[in-house]
């Protein structure tokens, strides 16, 4: 007959065994989800139906998270019409700036006179995108970067038409307007009428400066200040007849010399040049 000491160890043997068991089978259990645990997407499509353990370890694949990934993906798309609105937006407001220069066009820039717009580039100045017309000046070897947005405050303007051309080729022919002021005061007004960019205040400028072979030779000011004016007028007129500027001077010259005719018949025996000097 076994001792009770002998039963209470076997009961405590079979006890152990028995929880080694429950441990090993809980193991076994548990191992399959320690292997599908890290890829996701195949543990929620091929794993065995979730219990509550499993959907709070494995969030991102519910159906709920599945429900609001599809929800999520019309505010994708508005995203993106958004953008292509805002992109319309963005060339409606360039256009604007813009004002209807285009590349490869002829402008004028009053204190430089007749360019051609070479390119349109995007810099960053001063932390700011700003969009520039690049004007070149080929014959004065110049070149000049206008933001589009300050076209306007700057005086920039297009080719004068061909009628507004017309009408500063008339000027050329009329009588010659010398004030009667001093020399320095006359120079700053006529240097101002040259920067204004304006066609026909400089076909003024022109017409009151110039000399013909018969009439007295001009201080070194004076000629300065007419060959900058003639120049400016000679490259306008080129660029709106599409002609070359030799072809633009001789007319610029043509209609000088017929108003100088016309002053010398008005004038009578004098000449042209005593009409000037009696108009100063």
């Amino acid at each position: 007959m076994k001792s009770a000491t002998a039963v209470k160890t076997a009961s405590l043997g079979r006890a152990r065994t028995k929880e080694a068991e429950a441990k090993l089978a809980l193991e076994i259990r548990g191992a399959p989800e320690a292997r599908t645990a890290p890829d996701k997407t195949v543990t929620a499509v091929a794993g065995p139906k979730p219990g509550p353990a499993h959907s709070v370890h494995v969030p991102g694949d519910s159906t709920e998270s599945a429900s609001t990934a599809k929800s999520a993906a019309p505010a994708v798309r508005v995203q993106k019409a958004g953008g292509s609105e805002e992109a319309v937006a963005k060339s409606l407001k360039t256009a604007g700036q813009r004002q209807g220069f285009k590349l490869n066009e002829f402008v004028v820039y009053p204190a430089h006179g007749v360019g051609q717009i070479v390119a349109i580039e995007d810099q960053e100045v001063a932390g700011f995108r700003l969009e520039l017309f690049v004007i070149s000046f080929s014959k004065d070897k110049l070149t000049l970067r206008v933001p589009t947005s300050k076209v306007s405050g700057v005086g920039m303007r297009k080719i004068s038409d061909p009628d507004t051309a017309r009408r500063s080729l008339e000027i050329l022919t009329g009588r010659a307007r010398v004030k009667r002021t001093m020399w320095s005061r006359r120079a700053q007004e006529y240097e101002t009428k040259i920067n204004s960019g304006d066609i026909n205040a400089i076909a003024e400028v022109v017409r009151d400066l110039y000399r013909s072979e018969a009439q007295p030779e001009q201080s070194y000011s004076e000629r300065q200040l007419y060959e900058a004016a003639l120049d400016r007028l000679v490259r306008e007129i080129a660029a709106v007849q599409k002609s070359n500027e030799i072809d633009a001077l001789k007319t610029v010259e043509g209609q000088l010399q017929k108003g100088q005719s016309r002053a010398s018949k008005s004038a009578g025996p004098q000449g042209a040049g005593s009409e000037i000097e009696q108009a100063a």
